[in-house]
C-alpha cells in the first residue's frame, strides 16, 4: 500500500481547526500532509468521498475490553474491532478486568497485547484503589510510568471521602485526570432498574437518581479542594446534570461524559423485561433523557463515551434481577448519537463530532481527535445518510448484547483509517 493517499471531494469536517468545506484531505507516512507534490499526487491511492464525511477518527474514552481475565466476553482484539467498525481510531480501556488493572504489570500486559492485536490506537487506565475496593489506594504514582492515562475504579466507585480526596491529591500530582463511576452503593442494594413508574409497575427494586447526584456532588467539592480534574462517566440524571452545571458557574475543575443510550433510550423500554436494556446507571425517565441533551447543548456536559460493556448472550438470558449490566456501544454510538442529537435535537454535526473527537482526546491528553497537519492520520469516512441493520453481519465485537439488536440505523461508517492505514472498509476488517 503506497505511503501516500488522498481522500477527495470530501466535506471534511474538523471542529478543532473549525474546518467545514468539501475539499481533498493528503495523507503522507501515516501523517496529515498539508499538500503533496504533482509527482506525490500521480502516485498517491486515491479515494473519493463525495457525499460523505471526512473526520478526524473518533475517540471514546470510556470502553470495557474485558482482557485480562473475561476474554469470553470481549479481548482486546475485538473490541478494537468493533471500535474500528464504529469509526473510532482511539480507544481508552478501563481497569476492571481480572485481575483488576492496580499494578504496572498488568498495564504492560494490556500495552502489549494492544501493540500485537489491536487494529486502533488502545490506551489503558488503572485503578483508583487495589482490586477497586474502595479501601486502599492502588500505586498511582506506579501506575502512571507504566503508561495508564486515567485513574478510576469504573464499575465501582469509592465510597469512602477520605480516600477519593487522597486519591484526587495524587492524581494532581501526577497530572492524572480521576474518572468516577458516581454511585452511592448504600442507595442501591440490589437496584436494577431506575426508581420510579417503571420499577413499581414491573416490581424491579428502584435505583434513584440521588445515589449518583450525590457523588457527582462529593465529586465536585472535593476537586475544589484539592484542584484536581474529576471527570464524571456516564451522567444519566437531571439532577447530576443540575450540579455539573453549578459547579461549573464556579470553574471547578470537573468534566462529564453522556452516553448515546441514555440520551436514546428511556426506562420505558424495559416494560417487556428486556436485559439488553440493563445498564449501569440504569436508563432513566424522559426528563432526564431531554436534560442530557440540553446539557450537551449549553456545554455543562463536555464529550459523547460509548461506555461499551460487552457480555455474552447466556449471560444476559436471565432473569432481569440476575443479568449483567452493560450494553454494546462502539458500533452503534455514531448512528444513535445523530440520530438523537442532530434528527431529534436539531444541533449540528458538527458538534456531535467535536464531542467524539478532539474534546475526549484534551480530556485525557491524547495525541488524537485533529486533522491538523502534521497529526497521526487517523480518520473516519461516515456516511450520515446511510443505513445499517444491527446484526451479527455488522457487529464485530465477540458479544450481542445491544437495545438495538436488529433495528435499522441511519448513520454508517464507510471506512476507519488508523495512521493512514485502512483497517475497516466497506463492512469488513481490513488485514
Amino acid at each position: 500500500m503506497s505511503s501516500l493517499r488522498i481522500i477527495t471531494n470530501g466535506r471534511i469536517i474538523d471542529p478543532k481547526n473549525d474546518r467545514d468545506e468539501v475539499a481533498d484531505l493528503y495523507i503522507k507516512d501515516g501523517k496529515i500532509a498539508e499538500s503533496l507534490s504533482d509527482e506525490e499526487i500521480q502516485n498517491a491511492e486515491t479515494t473519493n468521498a463525495k457525499g460523505l464525511v471526512v473526520c478526524p477518527g473518533l475517540v471514546d474514552v470510556h470502553v470495557h475490553l474485558r482482557e485480562p481475565g473475561q476474554t469470553h466476553k470481549e479481548t482486546i482484539q475485538t473490541g478494537s474491532w468493533a471500535a474500528a467498525a464504529g469509526g473510532f481510531t482511539t480507544i481508552v480501556c478501563m481497569p476492571n478486568t481480572n485481575p483488576a488493572a492496580d499494578t504496572a504489570g498488568t498495564i504492560q500486559y494490556i500495552n502489549d497485547a494492544a501493540q500485537r492485536d489491536a487494529v486502533v490506537h488502545v490506551y489503558p487506565t488503572g485503578c483508583i484503589t487495589q482490586g477497586r475496593l474502595g479501601e486502599k489506594l492502588a500505586p498511582i504514582g506506579s501506575l502512571k510510568k507504566a503508561g495508564v492515562v486515567a485513574i478510576t475504579d469504573d464499575g465501582d466507585c469509592v465510597q469512602n471521602n477520605e480516600i477519593m480526596r487522597r486519591a484526587l491529591e495524587y492524581c494532581k500530582m501526577f497530572d492524572l485526570p480521576i474518572m468516577d463511576h458516581c454511585q452511592d452503593m448504600s442507595l442501591t442494594e440490589n437496584a436494577v432498574i431506575n426508581e420510579g413508574e417503571w420499577s413499581i409497575r414491573l416490581g424491579l427494586k428502584g435505583w434513584p437518581a440521588a445515589a449518583e447526584d450525590i457523588i457527582v456532588a462529593r465529586n465536585a467539592l472535593l476537586s475544589e479542594l484539592t484542584g484536581a480534574h474529576v471527570h464524571m462517566q456516564h451522567i444519566s440524571s437531571a439532577g447530576a446534570v443540575e450540579v455539573m452545571r453549578r459547579a461549573k458557574l464556579r470553574n471547578v475543575n470537573v468534566t462529564a461524559e453522556a452516553t448515546p443510550h441514555h440520551l436514546a433510550l428511556t426506562d420505558a423500554c424495559i416494560k417487556d423485561y428486556d436485559t439488553n436494556c440493563k445498564m449501569n446507571p440504569p436508563l432513566r425517565t424522559e426528563a432526564d433523557r431531554q436534560a442530557l441533551i440540553e446539557g450537551l447543548r449549553d456545554g455543562t456536559l463536555d464529550i459523547l463515551a460509548t461506555d461499551h460493556a460487552p457480555h455474552t448472550n447466556y449471560e444476559k438470558d436471565k432473569e432481569f434481577d440476575y443479568a449483567p449490566f452493560g450494553i454494546l456501544g462502539s458500533e452503534t454510538c455514531f448512528a444513535v448519537s445523530q440520530q438523537i442529537l442532530c434528527g431529534e435535537a436539531g444541533i449540528p454535526l458538527n458538534d456531535v463530532i467535536a464531542w467524539l473527537t478532539y474534546k475526549p482526546a484534551e480530556l485525557v491528553k491524547l495525541p488524537a481527535g485533529t486533522l491538523t497537519p502534521g497529526a497521526p492520520a487517523d480518520v473516519a469516512i461516515l456516511d450520515p445518510e446511510g443505513t445499517w441493520t444491527v446484526n451479527e453481519e455488522t457487529i464485530f465485537s465477540k458479544s450481542q448484547n445491544s437495545p438495538w439488536w436488529g433495528d435499522e440505523l441511519t448513520g454508517k461508517t464507510v471506512a476507519t483509517i488508523v495512521a493512514g492505514k485502512t483497517v475497516f472498509e466497506n463492512g469488513q476488517i481490513v488485514g
